[in-house]
């Protein structure tokens, strides 16, 4: 009886190591891509201009994006209506796509306002589920310095919002950020997994 749960223990971890992986990779992607869009399309509107429709439609698509990531995660994580954390993730993830889809028919600015909340408020959420994830999974080091990050680059983005000078490029940077701490925490749970199958 113990060795058969130890057993499934050990593989509902391997299983979650695997599946964060994969979605992590994907979140990596889907960031990299989102940057690269920005950057090309929207880099130079700043916090008084209108948002052009590309910029509109990649600065609704991110907290969207968040929403449906963490779907993701829930279904492979298999915890479902208990998931609290995620509940409220998701639904603060609904709030900010709708705040942004009123904030872009304004100026830039009010979209980064829209953005800092959002960031802020996901960061400490990601910085809870790190914690928690941490005694289970482990190798969540990176996850807590991105929450943390999110934290601080959402209330940068808040207060950057007012000012002139502030523009979207600020957001591509948080994004490109987030991807790097995601690739790191790729490799940190690969390092686990093989530890695990010692």
């Amino acid at each position: 009886m113990t060795q058969t749960t130890v057993t499934s223990s050990t593989t509902t971890t391997s299983t979650t190591l695997s599946g964060l992986r994969s979605l992590y990779l994907i979140r990596v992607a889907f960031s990299l891509i989102w940057v690269a869009l920005v950057v090309t399309t929207s880099a130079s509107l700043v916090s008084t201009d209108k948002p052009t429709v590309i910029a509109a439609v990649l600065l609704v698509i991110y907290p969207l994006w968040d929403v449906i990531a963490t779907l993701l995660e829930r279904r492979m994580a298999g915890t479902g209506p208990t998931d609290r954390v995620g509940t409220t993730n998701m639904a603060l993830g609904l709030a900010a796509t709708a705040g942004m889809i009123i904030a872009v028919f304004s100026a830039i600015g009010s979209a980064l306002l829209v953005f800092g909340i959002w960031a802020l408020l996901s960061g400490a959420i990601q910085l809870v589920v790190a914690i928690r994830r941490r005694r289970t999974v482990g190798a969540q080091w990176p996850m807590v310095i991105s929450g943390g990050l999110s934290v601080l680059a959402g209330a940068s983005f808040a207060a950057m919002s007012a000012s002139a000078t502030s523009s979207l490029s600020t957001v591509a940077g948080y994004s490109a950020f987030g991807a790097l701490w995601f690739l790191v925490s790729v490799i940190a749970l690969s390092i686990r997994s093989r530890r695990e199958k010692r």
